[in-house]
């Protein structure tokens, strides 16, 4: 279970260190193995451990080629995917195409969200941050049944 907002810097190759907290359970569970694809809402990268891909890949391969809604979500995810291997120091080597894509620089927050992370260009986090704060504070539409039931 992946949680928690940690900033991390991007090296000149465009590797990213695994924090320490995580890289133990990820190397006993998926020898490291990791896959980075984009995010189909958000200006951002969805990083998954190898199985919980291997079940999403699962999800897109029952999708219809000929319905063209269907067809263009397996494109995006299918088509960015790009397999991540742990190297000995914990790096991930993230893709240029996909770095490009989320508007990756330097500094950049690996997001946690319980089953995958997410990966946001520092500035651009804090922006989505404050948006989604200020949604919550202004929101008119009324919970969904789901959130009625999520007492915090």
């Amino acid at each position: 279970m992946f949680r928690g907002a940690t900033l991390v810097n991007l090296d000149s190759k465009g590797r990213l260190a695994v924090p320490t907290r995580y890289r133990d359970k990820l190397i006993e569970e998926t020898e490291g193995l990791m896959v980075c694809t984009i995010d189909l809402h958000q200006p951002c990268l969805l990083l998954y451990p190898l199985p919980e891909w291997e079940t999403i890949e699962q999800k897109l391969s029952r999708l219809s080629s000929m319905n063209p809604a269907e067809r263009r979500v397996q494109r995006l995810l299918l088509g960015h995917a790009s397999e991540c291997q742990m190297d000995g120091a914990g790096r991930l080597l993230i893709a240029q195409t996909l770095r490009l894509h989320a508007g990756l620089t330097k500094q950049v927050m690996l997001v946690g969200q319980f089953n995958k992370f997410e990966l946001w260009d520092e500035q651009t986090w804090y922006q989505q941050v404050k948006d989604d704060i200020d949604a919550e504070l202004s929101a008119q539409e009324p919970l969904s049944v789901r959130l009625e039931d999520l007492s915090l």
